[in-house]
Formats: C-alpha cells, structure tokens, sequence
C-alpha cells in the first residue's frame, strides 16, 4: 500500500487540472498550510464527502514503558483526529467487500473455469 505525499497529490492535480508542475504543487502547498492555519486556530476542517479534521483535547494520565513496565506520566496535550464522512466510510466498505468477493477464494477469482 503506498503513501500519499505532498509530491504525489501535486503529480495528481497536475494530471487531473492540467497545472504546471509548480503550479500543482503550490496548490497543495497553500491547501495544506490553509488547513493547519485553522487547526492552529482551534477550528475544525471539513472537507465535504471526505471527513473533518478536528482538535481534541487529551487529559493528563498514567502511562506504561511497555519495556520495562515502568510507570510514567503522560502530559495533556491537544490532538488532531480526523472523522471520516459518511460518504468516505460508504466508500471504503465497498472497496474491502470488493476485495473480499475477489480474494483467493472467490468463484470468480484467477484460473477458475479456465480451461488448460
């Protein structure tokens, strides 16, 4: 599974609007900077049909060092999540049930009812 990069969504609107390179990427470069201008801010980010960008604040608590066992405190701290819209969740059901219906074991899958 790839990672999407600042480099790869500028190669993508390129493709899609027709941009110059530079232009692409300074597009995703203002989008980008845009969004963390109002995550800094404190608002939420929504992109319609994709998801909301939120802050949550997280309380102090009482962590573990999974190595050694050892108790430390975590401080409170602000986050980013991030809430998939209804129409992104919709979307990646339906790409996992495809890969499901096409996995090893499908009907429809590779070599069966080929003839050799």
């Amino acid at each position: 599974m790839a990672t999407v990069t600042r480099a790869g969504l500028g190669s993508a609107v390129q493709g899609e609007v027709g941009l110059s390179q530079r232009e692409a990427r300074e597009l995703v470069d203002a989008l980008i900077e845009m969004m963390a201008e109002r995550l800094t801010a404190g608002e939420a980010v929504t992109i319609s049909g994709f998801g909301t960008f939120n802050l949550r604040d997280k309380r102090e608590r009482l962590g573990r060092n999974p190595k050694t066992r050892e108790e430390a405190p975590i401080s409170a701290r602000r986050v980013v999540v991030f809430r998939a819209s209804q129409i992104l969740k919709g979307r990646i059901a339906v790409a996992m049930q495809d890969a499901v219906d096409s996995g090893p074991d499908s009907q429809d899958g590779p070599g069966v009812g080929q003839s050799g």
